[in-house]
């Protein structure tokens, strides 16, 4: 059965109350989500509207609090989430976003997690938007989320911290390494609520992947620009097996000084570190110095993280980025039985690969070649 995923786009920013009404207008069940909430006896009233922003239809998700909002560590929003009545995986979820978002306002203030203040993100209406947002995933089945390249907005915003730059320091602690731009009105349009969300659970930001649409869902924010629609757009589909397109950061390095042993070794580093893919390629380098160029792929996001480590573990001095457009066919592990044992096999509509150290491995205590098991494996996967 082919996974469900939902796509986040974040043209006109993120905020908690916009993805809780976008996943709703996707198919969330509204009612299930307001008895959800009212379960965690915050006092809250939750209420539901159908706005248009800029011509566009969206759901407008409300929480209402009459009594003065009290700041809350996390110890004690961790107690409320894991004391509700809610499917574990969503409190799991919910859990994981307040520590990510406790983890950037520490860090954002000097302080440790157990002492941080939850101010704006820590109102009772940001735990409705976390809660609900991660219930939604749940009723939804969604079994993966991304996120498009979030827009951040930009000038100022008013917090109890006082005037601060956009994006706020929390927000852009959140979406480091990840794909930010400013487009539209001077404002925030990116929440430390938002950030929280997709920084912890989007599996990948960037293009869409390929997909089919079973639904489409708009939430709305709170104003409506005349620049653009004040939306978040939330596409939810089953995987498809067509080509991915996606992009990603080329990191390239040429290399005179190293022996083969440090650049094997900072192969191994940066594959181990998250790499797509990395090679190294012969070179004859300037003065006739025989040498190698390094080429590491990698996601937009940890594209600075491995050319740290590169910096650390070769002689470079400098490295060069590069975006390339990369097509990916859909993918999946299937386990075969060999004589030997089992291995895994990675399979895509066109073709097949065992996995080499699963093969490795057996050929090493059976005795056995090396490719007598990867032939094996590749008549037993035919046969399956």
């Amino acid at each position: 059965m082919a996974a469900t995923l939902a796509y986040i786009d974040a043209f006109s920013g993120l905020a908690g109350d916009m993805l809780v009404g976008a996943f709703a207008d996707a198919g969330a069940d509204r009612e299930t989500i307001t008895q959800a909430l009212n379960g965690l006896a915050t006092g809250a009233v939750i209420t539901w509207e159908s706005v248009q922003r800029r011509g566009m239809a969206a759901a407008k998700f409300h929480v209402a609090v009459n009594e003065p909002q009290k700041h809350r560590h996390l110890s004690g929003i961790l107690k409320m989430i894991h004391a509700a009545d809610l499917p574990e995986p969503v409190k799991a979820n919910a859990e994981r976003v307040f520590q990510t978002l406790a983890e950037a306002e520490s860090a954002v203030h000097g302080t440790s997690i157990e002492k941080v203040h939850f101010h704006e993100v820590g109102a009772v209406d940001s735990i409705c938007d976390i809660v609900a947002s991660c219930l939604s995933l749940h009723l939804l089945n969604i079994d993966a989320v991304y996120c498009s390249p979030v827009n951040v907005g930009s000038g100022t915003v008013n917090t109890e911290h006082g005037v601060l730059p956009v994006p706020a320091p929390a927000t852009a602690k959140l979406l480091q390494n990840r794909p930010i731009y400013s487009s539209g009105p001077a404002m925030e349009l990116t929440t430390p609520t938002g950030a929280a969300f997709v920084a912890t659970l989007a599996q990948g930001f960037g293009a869409m992947p390929p997909l089919s649409i079973k639904s489409i869902g708009y939430g709305a924010g709170d104003r409506d620009f005349k620049e653009q629609s004040n939306v978040v757009r939330v596409i939810v589909g089953e995987a498809s097996g067509a080509l991915e397109s996606n992009t990603v950061s080329v990191i390239e390095a040429n290399i005179d000084d190293a022996s083969p042993q440090v650049i094997a070794y900072a192969i191994e580093r940066v594959l181990e570190a998250g790499a797509l893919d990395a090679i190294v390629i012969p070179a004859q380098m300037k003065k006739g110095r025989p040498g190698v160029l390094l080429q590491i792929i990698a996601t937009r996001e940890n594209r600075e993280d491995l050319a740290r480590l590169l910096f650390r573990e070769t002689t470079t001095l400098g490295v060069r980025f590069y975006e390339a457009e990369r097509r990916v066919q859909a993918r999946e592990w299937i386990e075969v039985q060999t004589p030997q044992g089992p291995v895994r096999v990675k399979a895509g509509p066109d073709g097949f690969a065992p996995e080499y150290e699963d093969a490795r491995r057996l050929a090493a205590q059976s005795g056995v070649p090396l490719k007598t098991i990867l032939a094996e494996t590749a008549h037993a996967y035919l046969k399956k």
